[in-house]
This record gives structure tokens, C-alpha cells and sequence, in this order.
């Protein structure tokens, strides 16, 4: 540093030089900031979870955080308006930082994602055990039997399991996906009466 000091004092070809190598080191700073200094304007704006989230919650401004990510980091599908989001049932548990995407949703993307079927329709049905929901989670498969041992539908797939809330004595909300010929018959028994279900 006194070196480059006592160049700078002197004049001539010395002088040139000390100026050349302090404007080098301050491009070289300049270029070293602008290179790791986050590029806000190419990010993009996703919904997160706020905190963690059980399956069935409706969505609500309190559960959902806007935040800010490399597009590389962005999901296909991730929601970006939370009044959109607002009221929307999640299908499975979301953790807290997790994207909220439409998949994520009950909805005809999720109960096809669910099911593999691009027919397949979402039903919700009532237990009539409690006992038997607290069993069940988004994925599991299970036959759906009317009270009278009728098997209504086979196969089915659960798409969330509803907390149970003030319809606690009407019987525990389930959403199960089935294929398009088997739900109307399942949604009309299901509004008749409970009905309950076996595992696979």
C-alpha cells in the first residue's frame, strides 16, 4: 500500500500505472458484488405454508406466506395469489416453507394425480365410526360398504380425511376418489346415510 502511495505522488509512466491497477481492483470489486448480490428482479413470487399444516385445512391468509425464489426453486403449479388460495381445502400435510401448489388442492388436478385416472371425480362421504378415520391418510386405498354390507365401490383412493369440527355427530368427512361410473352411486348413498369402509 505505500508502495502504490508513493507511486501515485511520483508522475510519469509510474503514476499511470498505480492509477491502472487501483481502477483494475475496483472493477474487480465492483464485478464480484454485482455477481453475488441476489438478482431481485429475476425471482419470482410463490405461496408457502406459514407453519405446518394437517390434511383438510381450509386455507386461510394466516396459513399462507408470499415469498420470493429463484424460478429454478418455483414448482409447476405454485400458487401466487393468496386470495385465490383463500378458502381452498389442502388435500395432503403441508410443512411449514413448503409450497402450496394447485396439485396440492382438493380438485379435479389432485383427484386425477391421485387416482392415475383422467375420469376419476372426487365424493365426499360420512363414517360412521370415527375409530375407522383416524386410520385412514391421503393415498390409502379402501372399499367403500354401505350399513346393509353392500360394497359400493372398490378400489378407492383417499384423497384427505376432514377434521371433524361441529359435524362431529354427523360422522367424520372423508374425500375419496373413484372412477367416474362408481361415484354418483356412492355420493347418493352417502347422503342417505353413513357408510363405512375397509382398508386395503
Amino acid at each position: 500500500m505505500k508502495r502504490l502511495l508513493r507511486a501515485l505522488r511520483t508522475t510519469g509512466w509510474v503514476r499511470t500505472v498505480a492509477i491502472r491497477k487501483i481502477i483494475a481492483v475496483a472493477l474487480l470489486g465492483l464485478a464480484l458484488f454485482l455477481a453475488l448480490r441476489p438478482n431481485r428482479a429475476a425471482e419470482a413470487h410463490m405461496l408457502v405454508a406459514a407453519h405446518d399444516l394437517s390434511p383438510g385445512t381450509t386455507l386461510s391468509t394466516s396459513d399462507l406466506k408470499l415469498v420470493r425464489a429463484p424460478p429454478s426453486l418455483v414448482p409447476r403449479g405454485a400458487l401466487t395469489d393468496a386470495a385465490a388460495a383463500t378458502g381452498q381445502v389442502l388435500a395432503g400435510v403441508a410443512s411449514s416453507g413448503e409450497p402450496i401448489t394447485s396439485a396440492r388442492l382438493l380438485g379435479p388436478e389432485n383427484t386425477r394425480m391421485t387416482t392415475g385416472s383422467p375420469d376419476a371425480a372426487a365424493v365426499p362421504i360420512r363414517l360412521a365410526d370415527e375409530g375407522v378415520a383416524e386410520l385412514l391418510v391421503p393415498g390409502a386405498r379402501v372399499d367403500i360398504v354401505a350399513p346393509d354390507q353392500t360394497v359400493l365401490a372398490s378400489g378407492a383412493t383417499v384423497v384427505t380425511v376432514r377434521s371433524t369440527g361441529r359435524s362431529h355427530e354427523q360422522g367424520r368427512l372423508v374425500v375419496v376418489a373413484l372412477p367416474g361410473h362408481a361415484a354418483p352411486r356412492v355420493a347418493a348413498a352417502s347422503l342417505a346415510r353413513e357408510v363405512t369402509v375397509t382398508l386395503r
